[in-house]
């Protein structure tokens, strides 16, 4: 047996001794236990002590705060742990609160809850409920106005019943109907002198009253003759239509009220603790299943309180139990609450443990929900270096986007939203002035025309070989001229401009600098990926994009609808920053969007349903995934938005590009082949060349195609010629010897002799196809 006890002698206690004599908290005290011997065994006690060093054993051992514990020697025997006779005292190894740092009051990082409610505070909900009110009055004054014919043949039916009970009531009410009961009660008690009593007070009852009806009757009737025969038409139709109503509401039935009911209004199911615990109990986790048959371990740290259009519960899970563990079974969880899957949202708390969880149950399934506005779709202009509105969670709170110093992917089945998701992306940027947009649709549907105005480069085609080919220049013009440039750009500023060596905002604001975002969108990106001819290419250019460009204000936003290893290379799916998965059929899908094992953890796109269109689960941008459900914008509300992003930016003077009037040189420019403009560079004799003295050559041969380009950007334009880059020593200029970044002749000669075969070979549209096309753009 092992315990912890306390020695008189401050030195074995490992502390230094004081007035107060007391243990230090939290320490581990060495214990002795002390037994009793007999005379004859002290001799070879007190030889075992001189040979054998004293056990101390140090195991701790909790015990109540208010437990005190005296000060003992002990003495230990290891060969005889259960040695009658022994005294064992415990000692206190838990802090107590107050006696050591951060166990004060206002060392605890408590929760404070809002002293104010959600509804009252939110300016969302505020409004939500202003327009709920408004649009309730609304539905009521259009479904009465329509049954105003039903209405009145009702009231007109009941007219009678409603007369016949106003002369009953009348007549009822000067009879003195009312004491019936009370004479009827004397007769019956043979009360001769209380019946007397109320026959008389009766009899004065019935004389006062019915000389009032006769007083009340000369104007009555006088009014009504004067209604009937003296007074307009419209006030006398107005007042007998005043009392037939009033008549008809007379004659009705409380089975059968006069005006339907405009709303049927469903009780809200409520959530109790009684509940949750008998769910969680049903998950088949046998952690849960012990808690809930103890009646501990599940604990609920803040009340069930209503929030939003649904009820929140904060859960502390028994330990071991994760949050994650709750969301991998999500549909159980639903089948037991009783409630659709739609409306059970079971997440972690970011700012808590693991075993914390946040059980939310909706009144609604989020797909029946009613669509909410988009912030920005009437009024105001964005700022991609701020977040703007994307999406709404399950309770209706709006759902910011931080899209600048990050990458996004975006994928879904057909027909799910995902283009619609990415149009508020696209329309978003648009009313930002100073980003320059560069957006390729490869659906060729027009689905993001509306911002074509707004556009530095534009193109939407059905992925036939001209739209790819658009859709390369712009990627070559941004990974091989833009990068290294702003890169230039940047490194040539001094610290106190760019201490971080990355954009801000004044920097992009800065016209002669150049470095105004850029945003790279590229919707149906597996047609570009899949392509043979650009597909290795286009893969190399996004991953540089991805790596190098949000340091340097460059965004690069994808689309797919076949999340898949061709269609989407794992070099640019495992880099993209923010994630969004709208509904997939499996989990590689899911995977290679969310990311690898995002399905194990419980994170699953697959569940979403038919009618889930729009939803799905945002990654990336926040501490913790989120279901949201994007902002739904149609087409003429996406074309008003682009006609005012036009003007910001018409007003801004950042018009650029195809906006500003200009034709792309990929369908108007002069075709060039960059294999014949590197071999007229080259020098008679020239066997090898860096790669940085043939870009000052390219410069100078076509300025306005190869200015910027570097060592980089030429190794990326000649892989798909078959020309790879390598280690070349020669001397410059001053007779330096050096390796650097270059190629050699012969590797060019080669890679022109297979363009020629393949011109030979090919239809005289598809020969142009072979030449290099695209750098024109740069």
């Amino acid at each position: 047996m092992r315990f912890i006890g306390r020695k008189n002698d401050d030195q074995d206690r490992g502390q230094r001794p004081d007035d107060n004599d007391h243990i230090g908290m939290g320490e581990v005290v060495p214990l002795h236990r002390e037994t009793v011997r007999t005379d004859s065994d002290a001799t070879d006690a007190q030889a075992d002590n001189e040979t054998r060093p004293r056990v101390q054993d140090v195991i701790a051992r909790a015990v109540p705060a208010a437990e005190s514990v005296a000060p003992a020697d002990y003495d230990v025997d290891p060969d005889d742990d259960e040695e009658e006779g022994a005294e064992v005292r415990p000692v206190r190894v838990d802090p107590v609160a107050g006696s050591v740092p951060g166990l004060f009051p206002w060392d605890r990082t408590d929760e404070r809850r809002a002293p104010i409610p959600l509804w009252v505070s939110d300016a969302a909900t505020r409004k939500a409920a202003i327009r709920w009110v408004g649009d309730m009055a609304k539905h009521k004054a259009k479904f009465h106005a329509v049954r105003t014919p039903l209405y009145a043949g009702r009231v007109a039916v009941r007219v009678p019943r409603g007369g016949a009970r106003v002369l009953r009531d009348y007549t009822r009410w000067v009879t003195d109907a009312e004491t019936r009961p009370l004479r009827a009660e004397a007769v019956r008690k043979a009360d001769a002198i209380e019946h007397m009593k109320l026959s008389q007070k009766t009899a004065e009852r019935q004389k006062a009253r019915l000389a009032m009806s006769g007083v009340l009757a000369v104007p009555v009737l006088a009014g009504l003759a004067v209604v009937v025969f003296a007074a307009p038409v419209p006030v006398a139709v107005l007042l007998g239509t005043a009392a037939a109503a009033w008549l008809g509401v007379r004659g009705g039935t409380e089975d059968k009220p006069l005006f339907g009911r405009a709303v049927v209004t469903g009780k809200v199911p409520e959530l109790t603790s009684d509940m949750i615990i008998r769910a969680l109990g049903s998950l088949n986790n046998s952690l849960l299943n012990n808690a809930v048959k103890s009646g501990r371990g599940i604990t609920f740290p803040a009340p069930i309180t209503r929030e939003g259009p649904g009820w929140r519960a904060d859960i502390d899970l028994p330990h071991g139990v994760t949050a994650n563990d709750i969301m991998e079974k999500r549909s159980a969880l639903a089948s037991a609450l009783r409630r659709p899957l739609g409306c059970v949202w079971p997440e972690p708390d970011p700012n808590q443990h693991e075993g914390r969880l946040v059980l939310w149950v909706g009144d609604k399934d989020m797909a029946q929900s009613p669509a909410a506005n988009w912030p920005l779709a009437r009024k105001g202009k964005a700022d991609l270096f701020e977040p703007f509105a994307f999406a709404t969670d399950q309770r209706g709170r709006t759902v910011s986007l931080l899209l600048m110093f990050a990458n996004m992917l975006i994928g879904a089945m057909p027909r799910y939203g995902k283009t619609f998701a990415l149009r508020v992306i696209a329309l978003a940027a648009a009313l930002d002035p100073l980003v320059r947009l560069y957006v390729y649709e490869l659906k060729g549907t027009g689905d993001l025309a509306s911002i074509e105005d707004c556009c530095h480069r534009y193109h939407s085609g059905p992925a036939e070989t001209e739209d790819l080919e658009a859709t390369m220049a712009g990627l070559r013009e941004i990974a091989n001229v833009e990068l290294s440039r702003r890169a230039k750009v940047i490194k040539s500023l001094p610290k106190d401009k760019c201490p971080e060596n990355k954009v801000t905002p004044e920097l992009a604001a800065n016209k002669s600098l150049g470095l105004f975002p850029i945003l790279l969108m590229v919707d149906e990106c597996q047609e570009l990926f899949k392509s043979d001819e650009f597909g290795s290419e286009a893969a190399d250019l996004c991953e540089k994009i991805i790596k190098r460009g949000p340091a340097l204000g460059i965004i690069l936003v994808l689309a797919t609808q076949k999340p898949d290893s061709k269609s989407l290379p794992t070099a640019i799916s495992s880099n993209m920053g923010i994630r969004f998965c709208l509904r997939v059929m499996d989990q590689t899908a899911n995977d290679m969007v969310l990311g690898t094992s995002t399905y194990k953890a419980g994170i699953r796109a697959t569940e979403f349903k038919a009618k889930d269109k729009g939803i799905g689960i945002l990654l990336g941008h926040g501490d913790s995934h989120q279901t949201v459900r994007s902002y739904y914008i149609d087409g003429p509300a996406a074309e008003a938005i682009g006609k005012r992003a036009h003007q910001l930016r018409e007003k801004a003077g950042t018009l650029s590009g195809q906006a500003a009037g200009e034709t792309p040189q990929t369908t108007t420019g002069p075709r060039y082949s960059l294999l014949d403009d590197i071999a007229a560079v080259l020098a008679p004799g020239e066997d090898k060349v860096w790669s940085e003295t043939i870009c000052d050559r390219l410069a100078d041969l076509r300025p306005d195609v190869y200015r910027g380009w570097d060592a980089t950007g030429l190794s990326n334009a000649l892989k798909p010629h078959g020309i790879t880059t390598g280690q070349v020593w020669l001397t410059d200029a001053t007779g330096k010897g050096a390796n650097r970044r270059g190629f050699a002749r012969a590797d060019l000669d080669k890679a022109r002799r297979a363009a020629g075969q393949a011109k030979k070979t090919s239809n005289p549209v598809t020969e142009s196809d072979d030449e290099m096309s695209g750098e024109e753009s740069a």
